[in-house]
């Protein structure tokens, strides 16, 4: 059943056309991905989908009864409300009623006869109602989204102010998702998100009951959540049945075939006007009629146009000026908090590493915990507590800030690049600016006045002109399109020197790194492989199948961090096996009885809320308003219990 569609949809600006003909259909429970380069047009078209914008031509359909939940870049809250009340707030009509039915039962104890039967009448009207529109469960549901998207008890009381701005974007998430729309319109939802938080999401999402529409340049996310891929490219849409890696092996092996018949045709032109050249300069009648026939076959053939899939990618290439030494970063017994007293916040502790010459180090971990502080102390702007770092022979460091707080925001782009690199001529430096997209009057725009990807572009412009061998990199794809990502993947893994990288983005930590480092409270954890290894790694860490050989790696490691490099693990002796050997069997049966337990409570507690659901049914319970009260909160305590086993067990 189809649920939206559009046909024809056209937008202008101005002078300016950024959609032209698009046509689509999407049907109940469709899984769709919106992808295209920045500025195609994308959320655009989410705009004109969910009402917010009109279209210069074109109509949508929207199927009756269809409540349409759209997640902006931008969210909307009122700022001087808590976490909580934020979200409560959105079952402002589900806590009337709670009221409602409250006060209609204290008017029914004190009524009698037929007042009394017409007020519990009511009250069963608002039960009945309250319990269809979820009102047992909302609370529950509430924490359990909470808690999903890292929103522990503590920040409850938080104002909504106070908060960073990945935390309202994961807070505006929060509170679509609560609202259960029919069709979910969401626009980059996975910025600012870490791993374990987009694990969750995309769990989430797979279960959903509804539609769900995503604009994304998040390939693994796209991957793991969408079924069709809508392509925005140059104002126009083509549509892909499959997950991102379909469409990209899809629409690349689409261009070659393109451009393999551009190309014959290209070869059969030249050779028919080699043809009439050679005709004609013959000089006989006849074939000088020939020529005539071929200048004709010539002009009414249907031209191919060269295919226009690479053209504006970005051109990135990182050179170092000079080597470093083999030895580019030393980190010792590092610590950092912040504040004082009984405000003070310990970050991390006992951090240490030791990174050589051309790794490529990815740094992972929970949002707050600290890496981009840890970048910040590496490249100097900030001191350790306590530790040391202690930089190799001949290291030049360059740094990309995730906030592009390094760019002036009074310069226009060409003045921002000329104050750096004096050395270039203008028009050397308007050819460097138009391999990273920036053309014409483009130069001359204030970078106040660019858009997130635009002052990515510059800033890895200014990173690859740097010469640096060391590049500290803070989330440097967040605001890049597809095809900016992959050609900046391609320079970081062909570049000679050393990266140390912040990134949330899996398909990079899939790509690119050597070694992934976790940052966690009490130091880095190592994972000697890209992303597929270290997610193993932590599972199997987790379920403790790998319990000695993570025993021998946390010798190793705290061996490593007093030495500065990883030292060998101890070997351990028979007995000392034996014994960790039987810890780990013991942890093991502890776990699958405590599981077990939690599936008996689960199976009692749903039991239960069946048996209270079809009491408050019967008539002897109805016509006893206090009995009904009584029951009613049980249910309500039972759900909320029952929605913490859950989440316990999923765990």
């Amino acid at each position: 059943m189809i649920v939206l569609s559009a046909k024809d949809i056209k937008k202008e600006y101005g002078a300016d056309t950024i959609l032209e003909g698009i046509t689509f259909g999407i049907n109940e429970r469709d899984r769709v991905g919106i992808v295209g380069a920045n500025g195609a047009g994308k959320t655009t078209l989410l705009n004109i989908i969910s009402g917010e914008e009109s279209a210069t031509s074109g109509d949508v359909y929207v199927s009756k009864d269809t409540k349409i939940g759209y997640l902006r870049q931008r969210d909307e809250f009122i700022s001087d409300r808590t976490v909580l009340e934020e979200m409560e707030d959105l079952f402002k009509d589900l806590s009337d009623m709670e009221e409602e039915m409250l006060r209609v039962s204290h008017l029914a104890s004190e009524l009698s006869g037929e007042d009394q039967k017409e007020a519990l009448e009511r009250y069963e009207e608002l039960m009945h109602e309250f319990e269809m529109r979820g009102g047992y469960r909302y609370k529950s549901d509430i924490k359990g989204i909470l808690s999903g998207m890292a929103f522990g008890e503590e920040y409850y009381d938080k104002k909504i102010s106070m908060l960073s701005g990945g935390e309202r974007t994961r807070l505006a998430l929060c509170a679509l998702l609560l609202q259960k729309p029919n069709i979910l319109l969401l626009d980059e939802p996975t910025n600012h998100l870490d791993i374990g938080t987009l694990k969750w999401l995309e769990q989430y999402l797979s279960s959903y009951k509804g539609t769900i529409v995503i604009v994304s340049h998040d390939r693994y996310f796209l991957n793991e959540t969408v079924t069709r891929i809508f392509d925005v490219t140059r104002g126009r849409l083509d549509i892909y049945e499959g997950n991102y890696d379909f469409y990209a092996q899809r629409k690349r092996e689409i261009r070659e075939e393109e451009m393999r018949a551009y190309q014959k045709q290209q070869k059969e032109i030249k050779r028919q006007e080699e043809l009439i050249r050679r005709y004609k300069g013959r000089g006989t009648e006849k074939l000088a009629k020939r020529a005539a026939s071929r200048e004709k076959r010539l002009e009414h053939m249907n031209r191919l146009e060269r295919p226009e899939a690479e053209i504006g990618k970005v051109k990135i290439h990182f050179k170092e000026k000079f080597k470093s030494g083999t030895d580019v970063l030393f980190g010792k017994n590092i610590s950092k908090s912040f504040g004082y007293g009984s405000k003070k916040r310990e970050l991390f502790s006992g951090v240490g590493f030791d990174i050589k010459r051309g790794e490529k180090i990815c740094i992972v971990g929970a949002n707050g915990i600290g890496k981009t502080t840890l970048i910040r102390m590496i490249k100097g702007e900030l001191e350790p507590d306590e530790g040391t770092i202690k930089y190799g022979h001949n290291v030049e460091i360059a740094y990309y800030d995730q906030g592009q707080r390094l760019l002036n925001e009074q310069n226009t782009v060409f003045d921002e690049m000329k104050d750096d690199y004096r050395l270039y001529t203008d028009t050397q430096m308007r050819s460097l600016l138009g391999r990273f997209l920036f053309r014409g009057d483009d130069v001359f725009l204030p970078i106040s006045a660019l858009s997130g990807g635009e002052k990515a572009r510059l800033s890895l412009l200014k990173l690859m002109l740097s010469g640096a061998n060391l590049l500290l990199l803070d989330e440097p794809t967040n605001h890049l399109d597809i095809d900016s990502k992959e050609v900046f993947e391609d320079a970081l893994m062909d570049f000679p020197g050393t990266a140390i990288i912040i990134s949330h983005d899996r398909y990079l930590l899939s790509k690119v790194p050597t070694r992934i480092l976790e940052l966690e409270k009490d130091g880095l954890t190592e994972y000697l492989g890209k992303y597929d290894y270290y997610i193993d790694k932590k599972e199997e860490i987790k379920s403790g199948s790998s319990y000695l050989d993570e025993m021998g790696r946390a010798a190793s490691s705290a061996a490593g961090s007093e030495a500065g490099k990883e030292a060998p693990a101890p070997k351990l002796s028979a007995a000392e096996e034996r014994r960790l050997k039987k810890e780990a069997e013991a942890k093991a049966r502890r776990e699958k009885r405590e599981l077990e337990e939690l599936e008996n409570k689960i199976e009692e507690l749903e039991l239960r809320i069946h048996e209270i659901e079809e009491e408050m049914c019967t008539e002897e319970v109805l016509s006893d308003y206090l009995r009904l009260d009584a029951l009613g909160k049980e249910l309500e305590d039972n759900k909320e219990q029952l929605s913490k086993y859950y989440q316990k067990w999923l765990q």
